[in-house]
């Protein structure tokens, strides 16, 4: 089972510049975790202290019942054991190949015969879809296929935290899809936790379980995904729209100037650009593939979610109940399907994760074509689940409601975004 990562009044700055400040939240055992906010906001600088590569100005971070802010350089390098870590750009050793790269880990931290690393570095490069592709150099392969090598290579020793930063950058929607899938899985069948830093919407809305954001230097929110789904708080709003009319601008800081400007735009019926989807409506999440184990963490949270529910507006208890039923039907479905599925069609269904083409091997070097209730750490052990949410997501605060969801919108558990293009009218023709 993954272990609890708790992280307690953190702040970070480089020289004089705060990157953050008083960061407080807990990533539950075993639980997907995603964590969103504007380019620039240190979410990759967050990960980075979560496994002392860098140090914080004060506050903790606590792995297993052990503060690595605090404990010696031979603490640290058995902490980070239990990591697998998915850089952003892939950080791959330029001059090794793909294979010797996945099999670093196990060569550094094991004592494995090499038979025995070949037949699990084998099994990895096929889970994320790189048969063929082992014994390429980075610099030989597009951006996205690197992107799947340091996947491979963090899952290589079946860590008990996994972190993903971007994982989806350089992948075509339909690899995003099979690669989120892959996380889903991998956490049915270890347990494991894990924490996506994304800016991908539908992998918010349809992947983890917490989800938290950044903004201007602070965490703004961190709980349920449900809870955030479907919060007033007009930074998260625009985020999930992607509308250029809110909090957030081209630089962090929107003066009051350009606010008034785009407010007057918006009052006057000019579009900012975003999707009009109905984010009151919450996604079912995503379910491990048939022939995989049932997620524990599912449980856990759903009780916790369950604690939470009479502190929220009326309209967000109905979206989140009914939420719940849609999975609980995609789960049971899966379940019929999973007893029809022969035993190892589980693990097939994961390789599928991105076949690659002929093209993408040979393509050019560097050519991109892969197209709880602890949970609430600030608040006191004395407060009731409601002063958890009041405190923690102050949107609920006046005790507002969102807007009636529409009962026949439709969703789906398969990672896809939901959306029916079909009816989609083109405009000024």
């Amino acid at each position: 089972m993954g272990v609890e990562v708790s992280v307690e009044h953190l702040t970070k700055s480089f020289g004089s510049q705060t990157i953050w400040r008083d960061v407080t939240l807990t990533l539950p055992s075993g639980e997907v975790n995603a964590l969103l906010g504007p380019s620039g906001t240190g979410k990759s600088v967050f990960l980075k202290t979560l496994i002392g590569l860098l140090q914080p100005d004060q506050g903790s971070v606590i792995v297993d019942g052990t503060d690595i802010t605090q404990c010696s350089a031979k603490e640290l390098y058995e902490i980070r054991k239990l990591f697998g870590v998915l850089f952003q750009d892939g950080a791959l050793f330029g001059s090794m190949s793909l294979y010797d790269n996945i099999a670093f880990p196990l060569r550094e931290h094991t004592r494995k015969k090499e038979d025995e690393i070949r037949r699990i570095v084998m099994e990895k490069v096929d889970l994320v879809g790189l048969t063929g592709a082992e014994d390429k150099l980075p610099g030989e392969i597009s951006g996205g296929m690197r992107k799947r090598a340091g996947l491979a290579r963090a899952l290589v020793l079946d860590p008990e935290i996994i972190l993903c930063d971007e994982p989806d950058s350089g992948l075509d929607p339909v690899r995003t899809a099979y690669i989120s899938q892959l996380l889903i899985d991998i956490n049915a069948q270890i347990d494991a936790t894990i924490l996506i830093v994304t800016h991908n919407i539908n992998i918010a809305r349809t992947i983890p379980d917490n989800i938290g954001m950044l903004f201007r230097k602070e965490l703004v929110m961190f709980g349920p995904r449900e809870v955030l789904l479907t919060s007033h708080e007009p930074v998260v709003k625009q985020f999930l729209s992607g509308d250029r009319f809110g909090p957030i601008g081209m630089s962090e800081e929107k003066d009051e100037a350009v606010a008034a400007k785009e407010a007057a735009m918006q009052a006057a019926g000019i579009s900012g650009g975003g999707t009009k989807d109905d984010f009151s409506i919450i996604q079912p999440q995503v379910q491990p593939n048939p022939g995989m184990p049932e997620r524990k963490a599912i449980k856990r949270h759903r009780e916790r979610v369950k604690e939470l529910l009479p502190s929220l507006p009326e309209s967000a208890q109905e979206a989140i109940r009914r939420s719940m039923a849609e999975e609980d039907e995609v789960a049971a479905r899966n379940r019929g399907e999973s007893a029809q599925v022969p035993a190892g069609v589980g693990a097939h269904a994961r390789s599928e994760a991105g076949a690659e083409t002929q093209a993408d091997l040979n393509a050019p070097a560097g050519a991109d074509t892969s197209g709880q209730t602890d949970q609430f750490t600030s608040v006191d052990n004395g407060h009731s689940p409601s002063d958890a949410v009041t405190e923690q997501f102050p949107a609920y605060q006046d005790g507002s409601s969102s807007d009636e969801t529409s009962a026949g919108g439709r969703h789906h558990g398969d990672g896809a975004t939901g959306d029916d293009r079909s009816g989609e009218k083109s405009q000024g023709r």
